[in-house]
């Protein structure tokens, strides 16, 4: 009161200066010079070394000040005066101001901020190497500075104290599921910022004193006020957001989304219960508590139960020293001490304005004497003293009810707002079911024609299946029947040749019959002739001579003898001929019987191979129709196909497209990455090239099965995208020229590959689409990367820890490529062989694939096992300086992972072979010993550091067992087609002599004795050869010296 007393006297009116605006440029330049003067004086009285919290009146005239001069160079320029650096308590207590200016400044204070953006992160970076104090502090602070700067500059619709809302927040997202989901994760990170200060402060406080009440605990508590702010507005804009994505997207997707909200909440729900706790806060701001439980997204009605937090900041306690600012239109002198508006207003109440010049005089009032004077006025001061209290009273309670009252029409606003909001969501979410409803009713619809149809097709098809099969039963038994009649025909024919044969043979007969019957008639006329002749020429010789009559009697009687003899030959002949021509009718009758027979048969057959005919004319017609609707369903699949490999080249154009769009985003220019990441990156593109080249090649030679070019055509165009985000980014941490080269490659990759994927898309110029272009662009690159990638990175790639773990992942590729190769030799063997061949090599394939996968699961179990040895505490406290301790041991696992991966390049290559005819069996076989012997060897080297009892032992040993097993149906499998495929291939020595089969015995001799030496003289080459391997085995494994040290 004295200090008041004594200023009311020196300024009677207690009018502070004002600089009056007049015109011309003297007074303009005076006003500018004399407010950048005020504002340097409350910068520095703001931002100083002393260890207590910003006062609020300075803090309030910078804010002031950015608002006059529409922004914060007046304010950067002061600040790049004070040594920030240097000074931990004056670069947090420039934070705190900044982070007010941030808040309640102009707008254009984060945009002319932004170009001190680096000064910032290199300062955060310098306080970041403290460990304690304020050093750690500030370098929390700077980092959540920058994020938000960032923040706000990405998403310019929020204003720097986050007040939105719904319908703005709505407008943020610009209705965009992909922009809500990115702006979700950009508000994890900010609230994950601001957490982190939080704990970082509270960490720094001894919480088992009252820090809160001393200066220095004021001066790191203060700043958490800005912070509570920023913070409950997060946690309010998240949880609406997350509400939001989960009615538009699947659970599964917003899994991680859950998981951190979660994690924040209880951070969040934590530190708002300590902080409510502390004497400092309760008179400076009203924390609002979270709910217990966190809500529950998966429930789209527990939106309605969500109540936004409320921050509030009593109106009389706006300060740490409650302190009052008057603020005019006009530019006021602070060094001029003003008197407490209220105190003044109090005197102007009680005793007027002629008072307040002089407002203990009283001499001028006559009538009176002193001591009634002195009673007045120890009444009156007792009465003013009684009013007072009784006007505070009042206004503390009105203050109180007002405050209350506006608590309470913020919970009602929030409510309304929240309900509005909750009724247009379930209006949307209405529109939206009743969309989908008839989207249902329409699926359901067409799923139900398409069932029919589906039925129909079916039952038609069955019974075209069934009609089928009668007709084929029909055909059968038709081509049984014909083969019967064909049977029954060769015999009747043979029959009827049989008695044509011997018809031929009695007509033979019977002409040779008639011809002797002939001749002996023809005699016999002859004789009748001559002897009518010599009768004659005996009656006339009778009458002549009698002397010859004796001689013709018994020339006569001679004569009659031979005619008798004739007349009974004659009698003979005719009785055979009879006999003749009784048998010829009976072979007549026969013949005429088996030609009737004949005749019926011949109508019989062809009556069944008319029938025949129709029945097989009918099937082909069955079989036409079937082609044609298979045609016609390949025809679709081929349509279906291009239209699918269409869809995925167009999509990889979008990503790649994309991705070059990113290059010209400012946003983008912040990004950076590593030349390290990027070679990585290009090398995956170069690779997913070159499959997609072989997929492209599979395709044009077979079309029926495109999935593999589609999973090509995808990768590849996520691949060469992330290749040109990496290389942009990359672009942005090189030199000028460097980066301007990098530039340039990486459009030129960009486009070439839209080039190859516009060829890929089209029919015509699928097969002449060519690669090389955009492998040279990608090669270009990689040796760009190559060239910025550091040095030391070299230097460490030949350590013995990345060289084992490079060994491991080249043997599980080796594997993945072994096990590809057989699934492709077994496609073309199913496409090109048949029967027992194609029988056998399914078989000693499909047994090589389980050998594969058994080896997978191997190099799975050892790598789990080595993990283990290097985790247990053997050896020293990193991975690669316990793989160079034992060297002995690591190259063992080296030799042994690469003898399992070459065995199964070599086993893949015999395979090929033996499918093609081209190979030997027994090739297969002892390649298939060979990876049992590797496999058993990485076991004894990933066996001899591990713990007895360890579980990834027990499954590295069943993993080898399996191995084992896999390999020893391998070689059944080998041995089982090997017999077969001889079996077919029997010897046959039926059509040799007695000579050849004698000089092929010698020849087997001959070469029975060379197999037996030359199998003598490569088992013991086979003996070295192992006996060798032993010793060189055992030196790089270390055997030597773990039988030392047991020893």
């Amino acid at each position: 009161m004295d200090r008041v007393k004594s200023s009311m006297q020196q300024v009677p009116n207690a009018i502070p200066k004002v600089i009056r605006r007049t015109g011309g440029a003297n007074s303009l330049e005076l006003e500018k010079e004399n407010f950048e003067r005020g504002q340097a004086v409350s910068i520095n009285k703001a931002i100083n070394t002393q260890e207590v919290a910003v006062k609020e009146k300075h803090a309030r005239t910078c804010i002031l000040g950015t608002h006059h001069e529409k922004g914060a160079h007046t304010f950067w320029t002061a600040v790049n005066r004070l040594p920030l650096s240097s000074n931990a308590v004056l670069c947090w207590k420039f934070c705190h101001v900044f982070h007010k200016l941030l808040r309640d400044g102009h707008p254009n204070v984060i945009k002319d901020s932004m170009r001190n953006k680096a000064d910032l992160t290199d300062m955060s970076r310098m306080w970041g190497h403290l460990s304690e104090g304020y050093g750690k502090l500030c370098s929390i602070y700077l980092k959540l500075l920058i994020t938000k700067m960032e923040f706000h500059i990405k998403n310019p619709r929020f204003p720097g104290n986050l007040q939105m809302s719904n319908r703005q927040l709505d407008e943020a997202g610009e209705n965009d599921v992909n922009n809500f989901f990115q702006l979700t994760v950009e508000m994890f990170d900010y609230l994950e910022c601001e957490l982190n200060l939080f704990l970082g402060v509270f960490s720094s406080l001894d919480m088992s004193r009252s820090v809160s009440v001393t200066a220095a605990g004021q001066c790191r508590l203060a700043p958490l006020i800005q912070v509570i702010l920023d913070c409950s507005h997060l946690y309010d804009y998240t949880v609406k957001l997350l509400f939001k994505l989960h009615s538009c997207l699947p659970a599964d997707t917003l899994q991680g989304h859950r998981d951190r909200f979660q994690e924040q909440f209880k951070k969040l729900k934590s530190l708002f219960y300590r902080s409510s706790n502390l004497q400092y806060f309760k008179r400076l701001i009203q924390i609002p508590q979270l709910p217990e439980n966190p809500p529950n997204f998966l429930r789209a009605s527990a939106l309605s139960e969500h109540i936004s937090p409320v921050v509030v900041i009593p109106a009389e306690s706006s300060s740490p020293e409650s302190e009052h600012v008057v603020e005019t239109d006009d530019l006021v002198d602070t060094d001029i001490p003003v008197l407490p508006a209220a105190l003044e207003t109090k005197f102007d109440d009680l005793f007027g304005t002629s008072a307040a010049i002089d407002p203990f005089n009283f001499n001028s009032q006559n009538g009176m004497r002193k001591d009634d004077k002195d009673r007045l006025i120890e009444q009156l001061t007792r009465e003013i003293q009684a009013l007072k209290d009784e006007l505070e009273s009042f206004r503390l309670e009105s203050g109180r009810l007002c405050q209350a009252l506006r608590g309470r029409v913020n919970e009602l606003e929030a409510e309304l707002a929240e309900q509005s909001h909750l009724r247009l969501q379930a209006a949307g979410e209405s529109e939206f079911l009743k969309a989908e409803l008839d989207d249902l009713r329409r699926v359901r619809e067409d799923t139900e024609k398409e069932q029919r149809s589906l039925t129909e097709i079916e039952r038609k098809a069955q019974a075209n299946e069934q009609r089928y099969t009668k007709l084929k039963e029909k055909y059968t038994e038709l081509v049984q029947s014909h083969a019967d009649l064909l049977r029954k025909n060769a015999e009747v024919t043979r029959q009827m040749t049989v008695a044509r044969a011997a018809q031929d043979e009695v007509e033979a007969v019977r002409k040779e019959m008639q011809e002797k019957v002939k001749a002996a008639q023809e005699a016999s006329d002859r004789q009748e002739k001559e002897q009518l002749e010599q009768l004659q020429e005996l009656q006339r010789e009778l009458v002549s001579t009698r002397v010859e009559l004796d001689s013709l009697k018994t020339t006569m009687a001679s004569s009659q003898q031979s005619s008798e003899a004739l007349g009974t030959q004659l009698a003979a002949l005719a009785s055979e001929k009879a006999e003749l021509v009784q048998s010829l009718s009976k072979v007549e009758t026969e013949l005429v019987v088996q030609g009737q027979e004949l005749e019926r048969v011949k109508s019989s057959l062809a009556t069944e191979r008319e029938n025949g005919v129709k029945t097989a004319e009918a099937l082909q017609n069955q079989l036409n129709e079937k082609e044609s609707r298979e045609q016609a369903l390949e025809s679709q699949l081929v349509a279906a196909r291009w239209s699918s490999l269409q869809a995925a080249v167009e999509e990889a154009e979008k990503i790649i497209r994309d991705s070059l769009a990113q290059i010209d985003n400012p946003a983008h220019i912040s990004s950076t990455s590593s030349a390290d990441y990027l070679a990585s990156r290009c090398q995956a593109s170069l690779n997913c090239i070159d499959r997609l080249h072989s997929a492209r090649e599979a395709f044009i030679a077979d079309n029926t099965d495109v999935s593999e070019l589609v999973r090509a055509v995808t990768q590849c165009g996520h691949l060469v995208g992330d290749a040109i985000v990496q290389g942009s980014a990359t672009s942005h941490m090189v030199p000028v020229e460097q980066a301007d080269a990098l530039s340039e490659s990486v459009k030129l990759c960009g486009t070439e590959a839209l080039a190859l994927l516009g060829q890929l898309k089209q029919r015509d110029s699928l097969a002449a689409a060519d690669k090389s272009k955009l492998k040279a662009a990608l090669e270009a690159i990689l040796a760009t990367a190559e060239k910025l990638r550091p040095r030391g990175l070299e230097l460490q790639q030949g350590e013995l820890g990345d060289l084992v773990e490079q060994e491991m992942a080249a043997t599980s590729a080796a594997v993945e490529s072994a096990a590809a190769r057989i699934e492709e030799m077994l496609n073309k063997s199913r496409a090109v062989d048949t029967g027992i061949k194609m029988e056998v090599n399914e078989r000693i394939l499909a047994s090589c694939t389980e050998l594969m996968q058994a080896i997978k699961e191997l190099i799975l179990s050892s790598k789990d096992l080595q993990r283990d040895i290097v985790e247990s505490g053997r050896g020293a406290a990193s991975m690669k300086e316990f793989y160079a301790k034992n060297s002995r041991w690591t190259e063992g696992l080296i030799s042994a992972s690469k003898a399992v991966g070459w065995g199964a390049t070599v086993m893949v290559d015999a395979a090929d072979l033996v499918v093609q005819g081209k190979g030997k069996f027994e090739e297969l076989m002892v390649c298939s010993h060979e990876i049992a012997a590797s496999t058993a060897q990485l076991v004894a080297a990933s066996r001899v550091k591990a713990d007895k009892g360890s579980a990834n032992l027990q499954r590295l040993q069943q993993a080898s067992r399996g191995v084992t097993q896999a390999t020893a149906v391998v070689v059944a499998s080998t041995k089982s087609g090997k017999s077969q495929i001889e079996e077919t291939d029997t010897m046959d020595f039926s059509s040799m002599t007695l000579t050849q089969i004698k000089r092929q015995e010698m020849d087997a001799q001959v070469l029975v004795l060379e197999l037996e030496t030359r199998l003598q003289k490569e088992r013991e080459r086979l003996g070295e050869l192992r006996k060798k391997h032993y010793e060189l085995a055992g030196v790089a494994e270390g055997w030597g010296e773990d039988e030392e040290g047991t020893g």
